[in-house]
């Protein structure tokens, strides 16, 4: 499907989530997944309204959550590295385990569910 007004450089599908920190999010991306900021905007009060982070090939975005729009969770599926790494530096984040590092016939495979409530599924081939 051809989508003539997506950024050049921008997958095709992205995550989007709202969260009731955003600056804790982008803690918790950068610490874990090594995330690099793209954009952030935020409202006079330093409330995120829109951001995008990097990871790799890939592109998060999420906002703050507000009463009108409240928190949005999601599951995600993520090819890495080292799986026993992320997976540790996620505990570490305050991430809770849904599956310790395990191998399996796909790879080696471990979920986590962090501070805000997604699943984050990370498989190292």
């Amino acid at each position: 499907m051809a989508t003539p007004n997506k950024p050049a450089g921008s997958p095709t599908l992205c995550p989007y989530f709202l969260v009731p920190d955003g600056d804790k999010f982008i803690s918790f991306l950068k610490n874990v997944f090594e995330a690099e900021e793209s954009a952030v905007y935020r409202d006079d009060n330093g409330r995120i309204l829109h951001a995008e982070l990097r990871i790799d090939d890939s592109v998060v975005m999420f906002g703050n959550s507000t009463e009108q729009f409240p928190p949005q969770t999601g599951g995600v599926f993520m090819y890495v590295t080292d799986t026993d790494d992320v997976y540790n530096k996620a505990m570490a984040a305050g991430a809770t385990s849904e599956g310790a590092p395990d191998n399996k016939d796909y790879g080696r495979s471990a979920g986590v569910r962090d501070p805000f409530g997604n699943v984050w599924w990370i498989t190292q081939l």
